[in-house]
């Protein structure tokens, strides 16, 4: 039986009874979170260890999200591993394909450790074997330490829109695209106006006959100022991985000060107010369309966008822009809350993701209960990775472990580096790890009391990052990504159940 490090070659899986496979960690999902982990464990060399993933390609969401124009809204260079730079990222905002690329580079290095098309169907807690027993579409596995990097960004929802079901033509997720659709020429709605749909609508509006965007809010949008890099800049990078550093440094420095108008300090908040409306204003001069553009909500409250191709995308012949939501289809007419009715061949759905509710939360059964039920009201953690009742467990890119303002990779640095620390304890000590129900309270508390006064509360807009069961900000840190790292990078036994 595996104990806290691996008796055999790192990383090499171990037999446990009954021809049971046996490793000392489980990571769930083969994404940035899971790929992250997976290297830095393979690296360190003293834990066995598997990936399963359901799919048949690692990348998470950079594999899923193929629609035309999909790009990252974070500079390349910070949207990477801090210990797997890259000096070839060809644009400063890199396109959606060249991430996944990377991705897929960056788990090469623990491919013999990747299961691919493995789904887990469950993960169950055994107190009397102190492993958690997993189930999955290739057979059960036990493993010491179960880690969730399942993600946020992976189960597609759809609005509830009536007749979506009957509508006689292809509907498509901007997650799950599909080109053996006849876009060009076609009368195309788009439903949603978030960062996919920013992204996708410049790409249809040049292919459509016709398109309408339904939209309940406006977003706000600033410059997004991509280009590409020259081969000189990228020949400099790749001689002087210094010089490399210190671009990452200065875009995350650049990028941390954007906290300060989600925390609603006024000052910032007019800035940041007056950059998007001066955006707006420079590229739609008719005063109409430029009003029905004007968000009705605090700037940040949602995700503010990066584009310069969106407004001008909205001009185009053929192009209309409905500030209402989609409520019905009668038969290939669309019809809008506002009345506005328009003929389609087509419908795409940029309409986001089941982000507070986790669907893999149902399929995992800790000491007293199901994470799904620990969950109901929101979810909670202790240093947005560990929760109480789920001893030997920790969730990457889970609750108040992303960013609204600066990259999710140094999150899920972070986090990595806290199951690291937490690997070295669980070794020492060979006692289970499970946070107390105190520190998960405190933890807690001091979210709540951080998240009060920030835009994504107090912005009067309905986003993503809140739970509509309990009010609580939950997706998101609502402090600097430095203050994470601090707050969250170490492990600390204290916290945990003796």
């Amino acid at each position: 039986m595996s104990t806290g490090h691996s008796p055999g070659p790192a990383g090499g899986c171990v037999g446990g009874g009954g021809g049971v496979e046996e490793v000392d960690v489980a990571v769930v999902g083969a994404g940035i979170a899971g790929i992250g982990a997976a290297v830095r464990l393979a690296r360190r060399g003293r834990e066995s260890f598997v990936v399963l993933e359901r799919a048949g390609d690692v990348g998470g969401t950079w594999r899923d999200n193929t629609y035309p124009g999909v790009a990252c809204d974070v500079p390349a260079h910070l949207y990477s591993f801090s210990f797997a730079p890259d000096p070839s990222w060809t644009r400063v905002f890199a396109p959606g394909a060249e991430v996944h690329a990377y991705l897929r580079r960056v788990a090469g290095e623990v491919a013999d450790r990747v299961r691919l098309r493995t789904e887990v169907r469950s993960a169950r807690w055994d107190a009397a074997a102190q492993r958690w027993a997993v189930l999955t579409s290739a057979g059960p596995l036990r493993a010491r330490v179960l880690v969730l990097a399942a993600g946020r960004l992976t189960e597609p929802r759809a609005p509830g829109v009536e007749g979506l079901d009957s509508f006689d033509g292809p509907v498509v997720h901007s997650a799950r695209w599909r080109e053996d659709v006849a876009w060009d020429g076609a009368r195309v709605g788009v439903v949603g106006s978030g960062a996919s749909a920013v992204q996708l609508v410049p790409q249809l509006a040049r292919r459509a006959a016709r398109l309408t965007v339904f939209a309940r809010s406006a977003p706000w949008v600033v410059p997004r100022g991509d280009r590409p890099y020259a081969p000189a800049e990228r020949a400099a990078f790749a001689a002087d991985p210094a010089a490399l550093r210190r671009l990452r440094e200065e875009v995350f420095a650049r990028m941390e000060g954007g906290i300060a108008a989600r925390r609603g300090v006024p000052a910032e908040v007019e800035e940041l107010r007056a950059r998007a409306l001066g955006h707006l204003a420079a590229q739609v001069p008719d005063p109409a369309l430029r009003a029905a553009l004007t968000p009705g909500y605090e700037v940040g409250c949602k995700r503010v966008l990066l584009s310069d191709d969106f407004y001008p995308a909205l001009q185009r012949p053929g192009v209309r822009w409905v500030p209402s939501a989609l409520r019905r289809l009668e038969g290939r007419t669309a019809v809008a809350a506002d009345g506005t009715r328009a003929p389609l061949d087509a419908l795409v759905l940029a309409t986001g993701f089941t982000t507070t509710s986790q669907p893999y939360a149902e399929l995992v059964t800790g000491r007293t209960g199901t994470l799904a039920r620990a969950w109901e009201d929101g979810m909670v953690s202790h240093a947005s990775t560990v929760v109480h009742g789920f001893p030997n467990m920790f969730v990457l890119d889970g609750p108040n472990a992303t960013l609204g303002h600066n990259s999710a990779v140094h999150v899920i640095e972070s986090q990595i580096g806290y199951l690291l620390g937490g690997l070295d304890h669980l070794a020492r000590t060979g006692a289970p790890l499970e946070v107390s129900a105190e520190a998960q309270r405190r933890y807690t508390r001091r979210i709540d009391e951080a998240a009060a006064g920030t835009v994504w509360l107090r912005g009067g807009c309905s986003n993503w990052y809140v739970d509509p069961r309990s009010g609580r900000l939950t997706l998101l840190w609502p402090d600097t990504a430095t203050a994470f790292r601090e707050r969250n990078g170490t492990f600390d036994p204290a916290a945990f159940a003796a």
